[in-house]
């Protein structure tokens, strides 16, 4: 006879359950709501745990979900190890999946919306005004409102209650209009902006499928006061309205936390919810769960009870061991916890013990790195330490319970300070030497995006911050600099491990960073964060230039361009001083380039800049990862006029230099500097001769100057340098257009729409060669998949106005206009056009209203003079009409169609 196979978890967990003791009515009134159908009005669909931690949240919540299992339920676990609403999505729809109901759609959003959140951090957002000082306190915070609605600052819930109306609406309209530029499909910017809004729906379809194949399926939902501020508002629409569509009737949630619900939101939905609060065991309970154990002397009982107050987590660990003596349990000063050490009669046990309090969390391998012992007992160790009443178990990694590890943490600091810091020293050396090799092979730039190696470098850095490492705190200090060109959750965990290794190894210039850097990201993000670390940090020099590379990053992507400029300017300053001297100077200030204006024959809202934030992606170098240290495979240089590198210079140190200079110049091209843009890339590329994305940006920095042969030589080079970078096919495209070569621009557009079909920039760029070619519905079609990728972006709706005027369906072109001009009022090709769609209605009095709107915002407009002259001229005003004429002459000589209107308002006039 063959003995089933049962894994050792399956056994731990069955043997704890066998002794659970006490909660009994909260177990029977859970039970007892399985046999209730959702019609039968005793039947609840929220039962909501709470207590002070160590009341025994967790471990009655693991004892619901096994009891709602026997019940044949799907059942999902979301803890404090999820972020954000996405991650708990993620998390439910991994463990049902696991029990064989797939959710398949919902995982590709979310893999979708992790990748377009990234994405979605260098969205240029509207300049913000700023003061001397930097951004203002209030400017600052109408970015973040932007942020908080992407979902991705700590701490939103205490700091949106600081934001007025006015300032979230600004920062969410500033935000869409920036995410509405760069992101490919209106999917992509709702998965950014409003995630919520695309996966609940999928989330609720797919679990009405999964309720098919199972009679009850069971959400809960762990440490509720850190995962509640971003689940419950979410939590409560989705059970009490039907916005994102409806949950099946036989799913039922539980939460758990240290806090009463919030009466003022479920208040109203009492009658249909359990509120179970939990408190110490009493009397009975403590005694019952000391008799399951066989403790029942009297004297012994007395003293547990005196000593642990009921705490159920203490009463189980003092259970457990079965004294039989007062004397076993010891002086009452002294915690549960280390009298659980002494008696602990094995050595090993108990140095183990002792020894796994120190990570923060365990795995077999954190085991036997903390554990010195053979791997056989390893085995055996592990098992016994993952069955004791204060580890929580989560399957692949086991905790101790805060209580327990605090305690023991604050023994074994005090009994032995030499002894705790080798200890950490120990782990320190065994996360680095396994984050060493994980990291081989592994581009540096690629690093901080693996949450496997950002687990492992977080480990070490925790245990160097407890040993009292010298060098410890200033290399995480640069560290959280790195986590905040990652992402704000990122820097929030750089953050956090700065907090409890300040805590746990009671080192108060630690805790004092972590709580500083804490509170402003909470404020005002990574540029605030970045300033104090900054102002009050002492930062090597190297570091400084560092951090002032990612700030200016950080302000960039928030839009606030002349903040960020000044500290691009401090990094490059910085960095040329530390390099070589013989390093070129740094970029002057050659002043800013014109805004470029209509060509000629170009109707009204094909004026766009060539370079505008948000539509050539120029801003937006996704290449770079924090402390990037790139280089290209082929280092030949594309010019000969290039500086080049300095000799003998840290490898870091030229790659933070690199970055100042080409984050530089996607400022200064967002600002239409294009000439300072193209000096700093010349210097960044001295440094990175082999980046294809500075060749390109440079190279359409220089069609914009109309520089056409410099920029067909660099565009040609970061085609060559990268094959597959569709914006340097666009681009090129784009030049080969200008240059009046439809063939050769058809096919760089068609090239780099095959590399990126939802590229909209090179959609509507291919519109206009249609439109050179003659071939009217393959424009409106380019332009009708642009406005449906992209409908709020002006230029592309402005272009398909254009289009629909131009084949004569001029009331759809008016709704096009006036869509793009209530996205921007100022947008002065859309007025102009606007004024040609009327005059073409015969309604000449608006058109001229619109031309005027036009001509304000651009006085040497000719094509909206022109159009304007012949509306005065309709509504019998020559004299206006000459004047308009005569006026678009002047300002362009050589313009045919100018002379062309002059002629016919003169026949007029006569």
């Amino acid at each position: 006879m063959t003995r089933a196979r049962v894994s050792m978890q399956e056994l731990i967990a069955q043997r704890r359950r066998a002794g659970f003791v006490g909660r009994g009515g909260e177990r029977a009134a859970f039970r007892t709501n399985f046999d209730l159908p959702p019609e039968d009005e005793r039947h609840r669909f929220l039962f909501h745990v709470h207590g002070n931690a160590g009341v025994g949240k967790t471990f009655l919540v693991r004892e619901l979900e096994q009891l709602a299992r026997e019940k044949g339920a799907l059942t999902a676990y979301v803890d404090e190890s999820v972020d954000s609403l996405p991650e708990a999505m993620a998390a439910i729809s991994r463990q049902l999946g696991s029990q064989g109901a797939r959710f398949k759609e919902l995982e590709r959003l979310l893999a979708a919306h992790r990748e377009r959140r990234h994405e979605a951090e260098a969205a240029a957002l509207a300049t913000l005004d700023t003061e001397d000082g930097g951004p203002s306190a209030g400017s600052l915070a109408v970015a973040r409102a932007g942020l908080v609605g992407l979902g991705m600052v700590p701490g939103v819930g205490a700091f949106a209650g600081v934001l007025d109306a006015g300032q979230l609406a600004q920062g969410a309209d500033r935000l869409r209009a920036g995410l509405s530029a760069r992101l490919r499909t209106q999917e992509d910017v709702q998965l950014v902006l409003h995630p919520e809004r695309v996966l609940t729906p999928v989330l609720l379809r797919e679990l009405t499928d999964a309720a098919a194949t199972a009679p009850w399926i069971v959400l809960f939902f762990d440490t509720y006061e850190r995962t509640g501020p971003f689940l419950d508002g979410w939590l409560h629409e989705t059970m009490t309205g039907d916005r994102h569509g409806t949950l099946p009737a036989t799913v039922v949630v539980v939460t758990a936390g240290q806090r009463p619900f919030d009466t003022a939101r479920w208040g109203a939905f009492a009658d249909f919810m359990t509120d179970v609060p939990l408190g110490p065991f009493t009397e009975a309970e403590a005694r019952g769960l000391l008799a399951a154990k066989g403790v029942v002397a009297e004297p012994v009982v007395e003293e547990v009870l005196r000593l642990t107050g009921g705490l159920p987590v203490l009463v189980s660990t003092l259970a457990e061991q079965r004294p039989t003596d007062p004397d076993d349990i010891g002086d009452p000063s002294a915690t549960a916890v280390e009298r659980f050490l002494r008696w602990e009669q094995d050595p090993v046990r108990r140095s183990a013990a002792l020894a796994c309090a120190l990570p923060r969390q365990l795995d077999l391998d954190v085991f036997r790195a903390a554990v010195d012992c053979d791997d056989r007992e390893a085995d055996a160790l592990f098992a016994w330490l993952r069955a004791l009443p204060f580890v929580v178990d989560r399957g692949d990694r086991l905790r101790y319970h805060d209580l327990v590890r605090e305690a023991m943490l604050r023994m074994q600091r005090s009994r032995s300070p030499r002894g705790w810091a080798e200890q950490h020293r120990r782990l320190a050396r065994k996360f680095g030497a396994w984050r060493a090799e994980y990291e081989t092979g592994r581009e540096e730039f690629d690093r901080w995006a693996d949450e496997r190696w950002r687990e492992l470098r977080l480990a070490e850095s925790y245990h160097l911050l407890c040993a009292q490492d010298p060098d410890a705190l200033p290399d995480v200090l640069r560290d959280f600099t790195d986590a905040c060109g990652t992402d704000d959750a990122t820097a929030a965990r750089w953050a956090r491990v700065l907090l409890d290794a300040g805590r746990d190894g009671d080192t108060e210039a630690v805790s004092r960073w972590g709580s500083e850097l804490s509170r402003t990201l909470a404020e005002g993000g990574v540029p605030t964060a970045l300033a104090r670390l900054l102002s009050h940090a002492d930062l090597d020099e190297p570091a400084q230039a560092h951090a002032r590379v990612v700030r200016a990053t950080a302000l960039r992507r928030l839009g606030a361009l002349e903040e960020a400029l000044r500290e691009y300017d401090l990094a490059v300053d910085l960095g040329e001083a530390l390099c070589a001297p013989d390093l070129p100077a740094g970029s002057g200030d050659t002043g800013r380039a014109p805004d470029l204006a209509v060509g000629p024959g170009e109707t009204g809202c094909a004026q766009d800049p060539s370079v505008g934030p948000g539509e050539t992606g120029c801003a937006q170098d996704s290449s770079v990862g924090p402390g990037e240290t790139r280089r290209a495979q082929d280092p030949a240089v594309a010019r000969g006029d290039t500086p080049r590198a300095p000799e003998g210079a840290p490898a870091a140190l030229l790659a933070d230099l690199a970055r100042a200079h080409r984050g530089r110049a996607y400022v200064r091209g967002e600002l239409h500097d294009y000439e300072a843009a193209i000096d700093d890339l010349d210097r960044a590329l001295a440094l990175e001769p082999g980046s294809p994305s500075a060749h390109s940006v440079r190279g359409e920095f220089h069609r914009a100057l109309r520089h056409d042969d410099a920029a067909l030589r660099d565009l040609d080079r970061g085609i060559a340098l990268d094959p597959a970078h569709h914006f340097a096919w666009a681009s090129r495209g784009a030049l080969h257009l200008t240059r009046g070569d439809l063939r050769a621009a058809r096919a760089d557009l068609d090239r780099s729409l095959e590399l990126n079909p939802d590229y909209v920039w090179a959609l509507v760029r291919r519109a206009r060669v249609w439109r050179g070619l003659g071939d009217s519905a393959r424009r409106l079609a380019d332009l009708d998949r642009a406005v449906a990728l992209q409908p709020d972006w002006p230029w592309g709706r402005c272009e398909r106005g254009d289009a629909l005027r131009n084949a004569g369906r001029v009331e759809e072109a008016l709704r096009d206009y006036d869509h793009v001009l209530a996205l921007d009022p100022d947008y002065a090709s859309a007025h102009a056009s606007r004024g040609a769609a009327l005059a073409a209605l015969g309604r000449h009095e608006e058109a001229v209203t619109a031309l005027d709107s036009a001509l304000r915002l651009n006085p040497a407009y000719t094509w909206a003079l022109c159009r304007r002259a012949e509306s005065h001229l309709a509504l019998g005003s020559v004299d206006l009409a000459l004047t308009d004429a005569d006026r678009a002459c002047e300002l362009s000589p050589d313009d045919e169609h100018a002379r062309a209107v002059r002629d016919r308002v003169r026949r007029g006039a006569g």
